[in-house]
Formats: structure tokens, sequence, C-alpha cells
């Protein structure tokens, strides 16, 4: 991977408002929001500060895809190809992009937990609710990086949108997990969405904290299948050119 490649893309994505809005903003803004609608006791305004950071890490996360999307159609990919950039590099780069984007709610809204609502965590609380949510984000970095290689410029924000939205709800961010149905619980065990929540929720919620095994071994999987997805596509795509 090129670092001035890395170093550029970083650059792009930050000098876009929209972005940052939606990435960074957006999410402390749910978090306040929320807090102050149906937060009283500081368990609560825990959970949803795990919740909201979980959230943002993931949407950031999944938004890589819709520059890669416009950079097909415009024939950056192609141009790439013939630098000596290889397209393991572009794709790390793409992804690397995607995962500092989430690590900014990943440390704003605990940050606005802390000197805003007064969220108070052990070391290791904090660590799972921060470091072990952003981590978590990786799948959807290459969900991101994969609908960004299918899509087009123009659908590749509402495919993006389909996917986050229900990812969020049946991952127990929007929607608390034990107000689920069994049916729909079982669901949920099969998205990351879920297993993100888990090591974020097991920081707060005494019920839920459980060790990390099974969060990393599922999360573990997500990755080496998507980043398979990821590449095969990325060649498939190359061999059309």
């Amino acid at each position: 991977m090129s670092l001035k490649f890395l170093a550029l893309e970083i650059r792009r994505v930050f000098r876009s408002p929209r972005f940052l809005i939606f990435t960074v903003g957006f999410p402390v803004l749910l978090f306040l929001l929320y807090v102050g609608i149906f937060a009283k006791q500081p368990d609560e305004k825990a959970v949803l500060m795990v919740s909201m950071t979980s959230f943002g890490a993931m949407a950031a996360a999944l938004f890589t895809g819709t520059r890669v999307a416009v950079e097909r159609a415009a024939g950056w990919q192609r141009q790439l190809r013939l630098t000596p950039l290889s397209g393991s590099g572009y794709l790390t780069a793409k992804g690397t992009v995607g995962m500092t984007l989430a690590l900014a709610p990943a440390i704003l809204v605990p940050l606005v937990g802390v000197v805003a609502e007064g969220v108070s965590l052990d070391a290791g609380g904090w660590l799972r609710a921060t470091l072990g949510v952003w981590l978590g984000a990786i799948p959807f970095a290459l969900i991101g990086l994969l609908i960004g290689q299918i899509g087009t410029s123009d659908s590749t924000q509402p495919i993006t949108q389909l996917v986050m939205l229900p990812m969020a709800l049946l991952g127990g961010i929007f929607i608390p997990i034990d107000t689920m149905p069994d049916w729909l619980l079982k669901i949920a065990h099969v998205l990351p969405s879920y297993w993100m929540g888990q090591i974020g929720r097991g920081a707060v919620t005494a019920d839920l904290t459980t060790g990390l095994g099974q969060d990393v071994l599922v999360l573990g999987i997500w990755t080496v299948v998507l980043g398979a997805l990821v590449v095969r596509r990325y060649r498939k795509d190359s061999a059309r050119v």
C-alpha cells in the first residue's frame, strides 16, 4: 500500500463537509437527543453511548463504498491500474480510509458521554466501548467496499442505506435486543452488527458482560469472507477492462 496514496485519500475525505457532518456530527447529536428523551439513569446513558458509538462507526465505515463507485464510474480505477499501485494496495487504502472515518465517532461519542453526560466506566469498559467497537467496524468497511464495487455511482448510497438500517435495527443498536422475539434474535445473531454491539454492550450492561472470544470469532469470520468477496469482485471487474 502506498502511504502517499493513503494520505491523499484521507485528506480528500476530510475535506468533504457532508462526510464529516454525517460520520462525526450525526452520531453525537443522536446520542444527546436520545439521552434527553429516554435516559435518566447513568447506566441508561452508558447504553445509549455505546449504541451511538456503534452506529457512528458502522455508518462511517459503510459509506466508504460511495467514493469507490464514483471512481469506478469516472474511470479512475482503470487509470490507477496503469500505475505501480497494486489492486491490493488500492483496496487496503480504501478500507483504511473507512476505518479512519470510523475512528472519529468511536472517540467523540464517548468523549461527549463523559464531558456532557457524566458517563463513567472502568478501564476495561472504556477499551471495549472505544477501541473494541472501532475494530468491530472492520467488516462494515469491507461491506462498503463490496457495495462500491458492485453498485453504480447513483445506486451505491441507497444500497448502503438499505444495508445499514436493518443492520442497526437487528443489531440491537436502535432496538434493545432483550425486547426482540426469539425468531428475530436468531436472525440478529447472524449479523456482524449484533456482535459489534455485543462488544460495547458488554462494557456497560452487567447481564451482557461476557468474554470477547465469541464476538471476535464471529467478526473475524465475517472479515475473512467479506475480504475474499471484495478481492474476487475487484479482480472480476479488472478482467473486463
